[in-house]
């Protein structure tokens, strides 16, 4: 077997049956030709897309163009595919068959690509046999990428729109209650404003002391006003103090509440169509000279293995 593959050997063969390799070639273009022709093989056309990733949260270490693949590449997209475009008769595959969603699957990730370019910018491609469907496919890709990411925008707020308003009513709940003891302090103890009544008291009860009329009625008012203050003027001054606090984190939440509901309410979309889809006037899919290329190649490389080994024997 030494001089099995010996070169000058190989050589003077290919020289001696150069007719037999031209006609095996002649042979292989022409058969791989019509049978790569679209009577045997379905042509498919592809249509682009580019789009941009914008208004959307980082949530890991992935950039956007990556968070917006793990998007556009999820099974909820795909499964909305399948149906809108009832990709089980385009694909011939039974849906009540076990192994459906395998089968689905598997055809449509290889029809359907979207990747990453250098400009950080996410590439669609699909592949199908009618180019407007295939430009349709794009376009739908991008649609239910843009409500996909809506839906989880929206989820998020509504769970923040919630936190806020929980606590919201909570903060309104206690202002009720604090009003609730005022109103107390006001009826029972005519402590209006503990703040502004203070020194307005102290002045007045020191007036009617210092002018001796330490029995009138007027003077029994305000002593019996002054008593009230003490015994619960440190208490209508924590309620007033706490009604303060409690007015200024309802303004810190109430202005949460309307940023979140503002961004739950709000349609906004979240890419730029860097390349709109556009239907294909040529087919993409087979490549025929490729084919062609490739089967003769490998027929010629054949027939020489087999004429090698004929030559070999012939030898022996």
């Amino acid at each position: 077997m030494n001089d099995f593959f010996d070169n000058q050997r190989i050589l003077n063969l290919i020289w001696k049956r150069k007719f037999h390799f031209v006609i095996v070639g002649l042979v292989a273009v022409a058969l791989s030709a019509v049978f790569s022709g679209p009577k045997f093989i379905k042509p498919k056309y592809k249509s682009t897309a580019r789009i941009y990733p914008t208004n959307i949260w980082v949530l890991s270490n992935e950039s956007e163009t990556e968070q917006m693949l793990e998007v556009v590449n999820s099974r909820d997209i795909k499964l909305k595919m399948f149906d809108v475009f009832q990709l089980d008769k385009v694909y011939k595959i039974n849906p009540e068959d076990p192994h459906y969603l395998t089968y689905m699957l598997d055809i449509y990730n290889t029809n359907v690509k979207a990747g990453k370019t250098e400009y950080e910018t996410a590439e669609i491609q699909v592949l199908d046999y009618d180019p407007q469907r295939a430009s349709d496919m794009c376009d739908s890709i991008i649609y239910f990428y843009n409500k996909k990411v809506e839906e989880m925008q929206r989820i998020k707020n509504k769970e923040m729109v919630d936190i806020s308003k929980k606590w919201l009513d909570r903060k309104y709940n206690e202002l009720d209650s604090l009003m609730l003891v005022l109103d107390t302090l006001k009826n029972n103890y005519g402590i209006l404003d503990f703040k502004t009544q203070t020194p307005e008291l102290t002045r007045g009860y020191m007036n009617a002391l210092a002018a001796g009329r330490g029995s009138a009625s007027d003077t029994k008012k305000i002593e019996e006003l002054y008593s009230n203050f003490e015994k619960e003027g440190t208490k209508a001054r924590w309620v007033e103090s706490r009604m303060e606090n409690l007015e200024m984190a309802i303004d810190s939440l109430t202005a949460q509440y309307e940023l979140y509901y503002n961004e739950y309410e709000k349609e906004i979309t979240y890419c730029h169509v860097v390349e709109y889809p556009v239907p294909a006037d040529k087919k993409s899919y087979p490549v025929r000279w490729l084919i062609v290329a490739f089967t003769t190649i490998s027929a010629v490389f054949f027939s020489l293995l087999v004429f090698l080994l004929l030559d070999y024997r012939k030898k022996q």
